[in-house]
């Protein structure tokens, strides 16, 4: 059968989409046969000439890895927008960024909507890219900046309960033991929790530089968080270590909170559950309030200290109004 399409044409996939295929090129054609488009768009094919613009996505983010504030993210953040900044260099990588519009974010943020929690930061991470490009005068506006969240569909994180902390704390032993509490005790982050040094410590207290926020508070300690400290010998610069004195990663110190969370029967609770833990048992503890909680967890807003300990607030004020009715 005679072809009806010139060389090096060919229909790929379900829907046989045309693609200019010869050695080293494979280039979708989108201007229908027979069109002067199609032509135009064959022809320069044809010459080798794939015309780049001058302004992508990929040169963009190139640019912002070299910015102040790419250099200033806290190691989770940055870690969290290489993944993202990642996916996008890969599907729109030879993308003019200023020919971005809301509809294609809000398109954008649709197909990825399976997943939302991922879909909010990818979107998320657009967005700062995209004030990075009028930083640096490639565009005026930011088409990301504004768009809503997707709801959450998966399982809200609820703080420890007391019974499962006394189990935790019946069945672990060294290193674990001593981690659990100073989480629980510390109300911090794991990482800021791994990087604490015995020289952050000065007989009331810790001193902590908050990595994700940058802020640093000073955390008193609790009878039972310095007991546990007394006990510990010094074995290395950080608190948390490993047997040779190195410091412990967050994947080992996954793995040891995990081994007991499975032993008792904690599946549900994980690490980031104790900081939720910490803030609720301050929120229920009478005449305390939410400026209390964000004195220890170092939260900026009302809003998080609801998210973290809301329902402990709401049982503990309950609690005093019905006393107060007697």
């Amino acid at each position: 059968m005679k072809r009806s399409l010139p060389a090096f044409v060919y229909p790929k996939g379900k829907r046989g989409y045309l693609y200019f295929v010869r050695p080293g090129t494979c280039q979708r054609i989108h201007a229908a046969p027979g069109t002067a488009e199609f032509y135009a768009e064959y022809t320069r094919l044809l010459r080798g000439r794939i015309v780049t613009p001058k302004q992508t996505i990929s040169k963009l983010i190139a640019s912002y890895r070299q910015s102040r504030g790419w250099a200033k993210l806290a190691f989770n953040t940055r870690k969290s927008y290489e993944r993202s900044l990642a996916y996008f260099e890969k599907s729109a990588g030879n993308v003019d960024p200023a020919t971005l519009q809301r509809v294609h974010i809000i398109q954008m943020q649709k197909a990825l909507s399976d997943k939302p929690t991922d879909a909010n930061r990818k979107i998320g991470a657009l967005s700062v890219l995209l004030e990075h490009a009028i930083d640096i005068g490639w565009m005026k506006d930011n088409p990301a900046k504004g768009v809503k969240s997707l709801p959450a569909t998966g399982k809200v994180r609820k703080p420890w309960p007391a019974d499962l902390i006394a189990a935790f704390r019946a069945t672990a032993t060294g290193r674990t033991a001593l981690l659990f509490e100073l989480l629980l005790g510390t109300g911090q982050r794991i990482n800021d929790v791994l990087a604490l040094r015995w020289s952050d410590m000065d007989g009331d207290g810790f001193t902590i530089k908050q990595g994700k926020t940058k802020r640093e508070l000073f955390i008193p300690l609790t009878d039972r968080l310095r007991a546990v400290l007394d006990a510990t010998p010094k074995r290395s610069l950080f608190i948390v270590c490993q047997d040779n004195g190195r410091p412990v990663g967050y994947n080992l110190a996954w793995k040891d909170i995990r081994e007991v969370r499975e032993k008792i029967g904690a599946q549900e609770y994980d690490i980031h559950a104790l900081r939720h833990a910490a803030a609720s048992e301050i929120a229920s503890i009478p005449g305390l309030t939410s400026e209390h909680v964000m004195a220890i967890t170092g939260h900026s807003a009302v809003e998080m200290v609801r998210l973290y300990a809301g329902k402990a607030m709401q049982r503990a004020r309950a609690k005093e109004a019905q006393e107060k009715r007697k």
